[in-house]
């Protein structure tokens, strides 16, 4: 079971990368 955290800090990393690229 992933960690509440974990996923939201990836989550929070591809947000950002995203946003750069755009």
């Amino acid at each position: 079971m992933a960690n509440i955290r974990d996923v939201a800090r990836h989550a929070g990393v591809s947000v950002s990368t995203v946003s750069n690229v755009l």
